[in-house]
């Protein structure tokens, strides 16, 4: 949560570290702030809201200054107030600083600094670190080693960018279990959160590891640990481009991302076919060794693992468990040396997952990453990474990472029930081949969907409803669960997701004349059980929308609205389901007039436990 950015090179830092934070707004948008060395002094600009209300103060302005550094803020301490906003300063103005993550003791920390006098104008936990370094600076020769003595003494999680009038040349930074990225170009260098807030200007980055700090300069960067010994590294090259990260005109984010899933899904099969054939090897993972699974996720990624435990369960024969990362170092697991922690997050940089894998690492698990981001910190942390290959996205609600985490879960499990001897080579190139013919199925359906609109039509009848039941069984369980998660988190109408056996334990009493129910009904094992379901909610006047197939006509005669996708393997059909249901909750937002790339109260990547 939250982006930072900085610069110091030979341009303009104003309108560098403005384009910087419009490219990073997905990740908080309560408030936004910049400071700028000018003159031999630092000039402080910040604004509640987004960040045109900081553009449009700074365009009344003619301010030149080759250094600087922004923020754009997701509340934490402290109401999204200018006040509160980032970049804060120490009591005399010459240290500036902007902060993500939570500083679990800046109470005490806060306490101890204004018994030595020092003056505090915010309710952040984030204005003690600049104090911190203006109290350290006062027994150290410099300004690095007063910034390393202040980072040591902070708890929680961090990610820091300092600029100071003592050393105006540089950018100070720091981080622990908060994502920070060096952006290295020629003359020019770059600090950010996220890589499209730099990737216009470069495609060189350097991800910072917890517990390390750094000089930027324009000409330089040196990487320490924090007790303040220099460290080698070496930068990555980006592999794609800024072009993919921009709405290439679409309406929005979102809507361009769903567009985008079959050229994802066909990217993440072609780049994971190496490891599944077997002629590149998954180091690190030998299926020998372990006999259980355990799969750590938040969020819509947590909804990808549930459909990962059907996959491995029937393909390899292991017992799997999914936990909400959140939970799952808090409940005492069975975890050892025999067992594979797989965690699934599109950023790299989700606080729980990370932590998660941390805990398993203790205890002597596996582990194993599936994200979309390279040099992300689970990425480095796990002992090995499978990625998703989406490419950027940027829309808050997640939607082509989480069909391709579905896809690289079934790939995976293709790979261990081979490896483990429960699979024939037959059956996998036969389930490879469905699996390839996924991405133009999917292409499709959304071809159909552009030209025909029935997707939207049913949002223009539907949007008005207050709540909603979205309701699947078997594999396509999970899906009720991340289509209701679609609806709640862009549109703000209340949505629950249910297998549907279990409606009539509970759910069922809320179904009404104005309840809309969302079913999700294609071919499969099931089937004639949805049937069954679907009846009960006739029978208590529910109005049903059916995600189902063009031959299905027991569906089709029982519901108010239907969508149809085209038929595919049963195992594979979630990720084709999953589609108008983005589509739906997209047109149902969009119709209601909220901002469907940044939903209120959320933001894309949450780096604070």
């Amino acid at each position: 949560m939250c982006g930072i950015v900085g610069y110091v090179g030979k341009d303009n830092a104003k309108n560098i570290i403005i384009d910087g934070l419009k490219r990073l707004e997905y990740r908080g948008y309560d408030s936004a702030g910049i400071a700028l060395i000018v003159n031999g002094g630092i000039r402080t600009f910040k604004k509640e809201g987004k960040i045109r209300n900081l553009e449009c103060e700074l365009n009344k302005l003619h301010l030149f200054s080759n250094i600087g550094i922004g923020h754009t803020r997701w509340a934490t301490h402290g109401e999204p107030v200018d006040t509160n906003a980032h970049p804060h300063s120490d009591c005399s103005g010459k240290i500036s600083i902007v902060h993500n993550g939570i500083i679990e003791n800046y109470s005490e920390l806060r306490k101890e600094l204004i018994s030595k006098g020092h003056r505090f104008e915010s309710d952040t936990d984030t204005e003690v670190i600049a104090h911190l370094i203006e109290e350290e600076l006062k027994n150290s020769p410099s300004f690095f080693p007063a910034f390393i003595k202040a980072v040591r003494k902070l708890k929680g999680s961090y990610a820091i960018a300092a600029i100071t009038v003592y050393e105006a040349d540089k950018i100070f930074v720091a981080r622990k279990d908060s994502p920070l990225i060096i952006g290295i170009g020629n003359g020019e260098n770059f600090v950010a959160s996220d890589i499209p807030a730099f990737l216009s200007y470069t495609n060189r980055a350097l991800p910072l590891d917890d517990l390390e700090v750094a000089i930027i300069g324009k000409d330089s960067f040196q990487v320490f640990d924090i007790k303040g010994n220099e460290k080698e590294k070496e930068p990555f090259t980006i592999p794609w481009s800024l072009a993919q990260a921009e709405k290439a005109g679409y309406k929005h984010f979102m809507l361009k991302e769903i567009y985008e899933q079959p050229r994802a899904i066909a990217d993440t099969i072609s780049g994971n076919l190496p490891w599944l054939k077997g002629s590149v090897p998954l180091e690190g993972i030998n299926p020998k060794t372990f006999n259980r699974v355990q799969i750590v996720a938040c969020g819509t990624s947590y909804h990808a693992g549930l459909i990962g435990k059907f996959y491995i369960e029937n393909f390899s024969h292991l017992p799997v468990e999914v936990d909400l990362a959140s939970e799952y170092r808090y409940r005492s697991p069975v975890v050892d040396e025999k067992t594979l922690v797989i965690a699934i997050t599109q950023s790299g940089e989700t606080a729980d997952t990370l932590a998660a894998v941390k805990f398993a690492k203790k205890k002597g698990a596996k582990t194993l990453a599936v994200c979309n981001v390279i040099g992300s910190s689970v990425t480095r942390e796990s002992d090995q990474v499978l990625y998703t290959y989406a490419g950027p996205e940027i829309s808050v609600a997640s939607t082509k990472a989480f069909t391709t985490q579905v896809v690289t879960l079934f790939m995976f499990s293709l790979w261990l029930g081979k490896m483990r001897n429960v699979l024939k080579d037959e059956k996998v190139e036969e389930l490879l081949h469905e699996l390839m013919e996924l991405p133009s199925k999917v292409e499709d359906f959304l071809n159909g969907e552009k030209e025909r609109g029935t997707v939207k039509e049913i949002a223009e009848s539907f949007y008005k409803a207050k709540n909603a039941l979205y309701i699947g069984r078997h594999v396509n369980y999970p899906i009720a669960l991340e289509g209701a998660l679609k609806l709640k988190e862009i549109s703000y109408i209340h949505a629950e997701g249910y297998p549907a056996g279990e409606m009539k334990h509970g759910p069922i009493a809320l179904i009404d004349e104005t309840m809309p129910v969302v079913v999700v009904a294609t071919k499969g094992s099931v089937y004639e059980k949805i049937l069954s379901n679907i009846e009960e909610v006739k029978a208590r006047k529910g109005k049903v929308i059916a995600v189902t197939n063009p031959e299905c006509r027991e569906v089709k005669e029982k519901v108010e609205a239907f969508i149809e996708v085209p038929e595919v393997n049963e195992f594979l059909s979630p990720i084709i389901n999953i589609v108008p249901l983005q589509i739906l909750a997209y047109h149902i937002a969009d119709f209601l007039g909220y901002d469907v790339d940044q939903p209120r109260n959320l933001a894309k990547s949450v780096t604070v436990k």
